[in-house]
């Protein structure tokens, strides 16, 4: 794939679980080391009024629960079965069952036992309801499947036009 957007240098990447990362992708496999996406620019904006009177939207990188691709719990090993490939989206007003084992994160040193740092909704929830923001109708899951070409082409835009439809002045992007 030709580069069509300018990548940030690569010593631009202060963070050293992003090394450890990379490394842990080899270990599983992957024949070249995970690039990762990170730009001079980013598109973000200024909202446009105050997060108070606006809609927030979520976007969770976190899987539906699957109970037919093994262990998915916390602490669950590496589960590539559990992956999803297309964006899904969800009603905010309920409770959704949603996992991580899909995602190569660092299982030495954190675990999966809190479902607020990757889908935060319940949380969210309580925060409209005291009036910080609107909370938008649906969720939106974003896949992880490593083609940082299908991400742009393909994925972002169908969130991107999903927001649209839910009238989304911000979204929470909440990665795993």
């Amino acid at each position: 794939m030709a580069d069509t957007a300018q990548f940030a240098p690569d010593y631009d990447a202060p963070i050293e679980y992003m090394r450890r990362t990379r490394e842990y992708y080899l270990a599983l496999g992957y024949d070249n080391p995970y690039r990762w996406a990170h730009y001079v620019d980013a598109p973000f904006q200024p909202l446009k009024k105050p997060l108070k009177d606006s809609t927030l939207a979520l976007i969770s990188t976190a899987a539906p629960y699957q109970p037919d691709k093994g262990d998915q719990g916390p602490g669950a090993a590496y589960n590539a079965g559990a992956k999803f490939y297309t964006v899904y989206s969800g009603d905010t007003a309920v409770d959704h069952d949603t996992r991580i084992s899909h995602i190569g994160y660092d299982r030495k040193h954190t675990t999966a036992k809190d479902s607020n740092t990757w889908f935060p909704l319940p949380l969210m929830r309580e925060f409209a309801a005291q009036g910080r923001f609107t909370l938008a109708k649906r969720f939106h899951g974003a896949p992880t499947n490593r083609s940082q070409r299908v991400t742009l082409e393909t994925d972002a835009p169908e969130i991107l036009a999903r927001c649209r439809q839910d009238q989304v002045d911000a979204a929470l992007l909440v990665p795993t």
